[in-house]
């Protein structure tokens, strides 16, 4: 049932018949009460006083009093100056009660509505996955799985930047001070060890360029001319030649890299439906280039470097091509955007989750994909975040210059570990189901506390903080889940699970539940349309604290009516059926057992 629509034709015929007045459905607005006072929805009247020629109170009064006398569905009102609060019946809130609970995918729209594409993570084959990583993980998935969550179609990719002078950076040190080493000797993950080469790179290349200085000559010339970058810009021209050796190191190398970051992913509870590579992809954009060039959309410098003029969109110039003819990473992502539509020729939009320092280069591309003729370009969209900072001093990896991703998950597991234990949550649990829930906790308190906020706001992350059982938390959450569990198992032991009920009231706790609960699909909905996975989990804790206020003042398992306690079983199970399920579009799990 769409109260909205119901309340707004009450409405609507309330000033037809007081006011003298024909008022659409569409200049009705309705607002959620403030928790303060009784009802559900409220009507403002300010706007409506030169229509009511009445004070607002009494313009209120009036139009409340019409509502009630000849609505079903409303059953008192009061108004607070110009605001007319709205409070609905008891067996309309049954009714909706009723329908969600028959509805096992209560909140999901299955019917296909579009194709998406969702693009996140776009890691380097240089270095191990971070922090900044986490969140571009986290938020991408979540995204996808609430745009599946419409009825759209997803497609989950990311774009893996294998190649250039980073990973030709790695190459040269492995091959100078590795001694063979692989990730199977050294007992190191592929990524952490070829990042390690990257580091080990950057340290010799300053000490060259102070020992070029020391020797008399410019800092700028010695950042130029440093012998071992000489040799990676070497290897990067053999490897773009597919010179053997070179090809059959950097495919060596790299299938290390994918192989720990498939191990990170599986940790994260991440998946991808295809993966690219920029490898094959920056071709195609230099040939879109060139076609451009061709056909006087972009233009060529004195030096033979490749531009494109954006002044008249408000932008500046931008380089395409570098006078050798070697691609930028404009060039890549071009190349990238248009195969992935030849790939997916249905789908309406790309959705680029990258961070907010990328704003300016997401505006470039997709000014320049229109420029070349896309027209689907104008739906492209960038889901930019900021930074997460951690309290300092925290987890640091082993470069010591980032938070290494695959440290911080599994410190956020010990500490899920070390608190659950200190609580007593595990009594009766085997080893193996003790381990399990601590990384249920831990990943979970990971990706909620990152989730809960806005991603374009720079985040601070506290690991304490986050595995609270108490507050804005997942561990919260998880913990209602489980209570709710416990109580469901009971049920069933004492086979009062899935009985039939009639109830005619409800407790006020109750009705706060059930009025959160008819929010979900429009909270779904709203987070779809501003790729917003917060607004998801402020309902999944909204959800799971209003339930605890009911647990807390509404007897269950000692209730004497059969009515109401059968209803509390089914009204607790549509509770964790829901949870469950938001928690889920973050991809949150929830424990049975906690």
């Amino acid at each position: 049932m769409d109260i909205n629509q119901h309340l707004k034709k009450a409405i609507s015929n309330a000033f037809k018949e007081v006011f003298h007045h024909e008022l659409s459905g569409e200049e009705v607005a309705l607002q959620p009460t403030r928790k303060e006072f009784e009802g559900s929805h409220t009507f403002v009247v300010f706007p409506y006083l030169k229509i009511t020629r009445k004070p607002p109170e009494a313009s209120g009064e009036l139009l409340g009093t019409h509502i009630v006398d000849n609505t079903d569905i409303v059953q008192s009102f009061n108004v607070v100056k110009g605001f007319l609060n709205l409070e609905l019946t008891d067996k309309l809130w049954i009714d909706i009660f009723n329908q969600m609970a028959g509805q096992e995918n209560y909140g999901l729209i299955e019917a296909t509505q579009d194709e998406l594409m969702v693009e996140y993570s776009s890691p380097n084959t240089n270095k191990p996955l971070h922090l900044g990583h986490l969140r571009n993980n986290f938020l991408g998935y979540a995204v996808s799985k609430i745009l599946e969550a419409q009825g759209n179609k997803v497609h989950k990719v990311q774009i893996i930047n294998d190649r250039g002078i980073h990973i030709c950076k790695s190459m040269v040190a492995w091959l100078k001070y590795g001694q063979g080493e692989t990730p199977e000797s050294s007992g190191t993950k592929g990524d952490k060890l070829v990042g390690d080469y990257y580091v080990k790179f950057d340290r010799e290349y300053k000490l060259q360029i102070e020992e070029l200085i020391g020797a008399g000559h410019e800092k700028e010339w010695a950042e130029k001319n440093a012998q071992i970058l000489l040799e990676a810009q070497d290897m990067l021209r053999k490897w773009e030649q597919k010179e053997p050796e070179v090809y059959n190191l950097w495919e060596k190398m790299n299938g290390w890299v994918y192989s720990g970051f498939e191990a990170s992913y599986n940790t994260m509870g991440v998946t991808f439906d295809k993966l690219y590579y920029e490898s094959n992809t920056f071709l195609l954009g230099k040939d879109e280039i060139l076609s451009g060039l061709e056909k006087g959309i972009f233009f060529k410098k004195e030096d033979g470097s490749v531009w494109v003029d954006l002044t008249e969109d408000g932008l500046d110039q931008k380089i395409l091509l570098r006078s050798d003819g070697t691609s930028v990473y404009m060039t890549q992502d071009i190349g990238t955007a248009i195969l992935r539509f030849r790939d997916f020729p249905n789908i309406k939009s790309q959705i680029y989750t990258v961070g907010n320092e990328q704003e300016y280069h997401f505006r470039v591309l997709f000014l320049i994909l229109d420029k070349l003729g896309y027209t689907w370009a104008k739906n492209c969209y960038h889901l930019s975040y900021g930074m997460v900072d951690l309290p300092s001093g925290k987890m640091k990896s082993r470069e010591g210059t980032v938070v290494d991703a695959d440290d911080l998950m599994q410190q956020m597991v010990d500490t899920a570990a070390e608190r659950t234990r200190e609580l007593g949550k595990i009594d009766g649990f085997t080893d193996e189901q003790a381990s399990d829930l601590y990384n249920i906790i831990g990943l979970g308190a990971l990706k909620y506390f990152i989730l809960k906020v806005d991603p374009r706001k720079r985040m601070l992350f506290n690991p304490e903080e986050s595995i609270d059982f108490q507050g804005n938390t997942a561990p919260f959450i998880q913990y209602t889940y489980a209570r709710i569990a416990a109580i469901l198992r009971k049920a069933k032991q004492l086979s009062i699970a899935d009985q039939p009920y009639k109830i005619t009231t409800l407790h006020s706790a109750e009705k706060e539940v059930v009025m959160l609960l008819n929010e979900f699909p429009d909270r779904i909905k709203l987070a779809a349309k501003e790729y917003a996975p917060y607004i998801i989990a402020q309902f999944a804790y909204d959800l799971a604290k209003e339930y605890n206020r009911f647990y807390a003042e509404v007897s269950i398992f000692n209730e004497e009516n059969k009515n109401a306690l059968y209803f509390r079983i089914a009204f607790s199970a549509v509770v964790a059926r829901t949870i469950k399920t938001a928690m889920g579009l973050l991809g949150i799990e929830v424990p049975e057992r906690m």
